[in-house]
């Protein structure tokens, strides 16, 4: 299989988008009001910041599992 590589952040982020809505969806029908770019900010300080060999696929599974309890302490803290 072919490996994707993206010139930039902004294009990774975009490429994930449709995880992070559907994570902010999932959220949200738990009461957790949460924005796409908060996600993505969690998980590329608090998740992927050590991890230079991560698959799309693993990426959308971060993103499917995020630590709750985690995320909405870091959405505490930046606001």
């Amino acid at each position: 299989m072919e490996e994707i590589k993206f010139k930039s952040l902004n294009e990774l982020y975009t490429r994930l988008y449709p995880a992070f809505n559907t994570k902010k969806g999932e959220l949200k029908y738990r009461g957790i009001d949460v924005r796409e770019i908060d996600l993505w900010n969690f998980l590329k300080e608090n998740v992927w910041s050590n991890n230079t060999s991560l698959s799309i696929y693993d990426m959308v599974n971060d993103i499917m599992n995020v630590d709750e309890l985690k995320l909405k302490n870091f959405i505490n803290k930046t606001k």
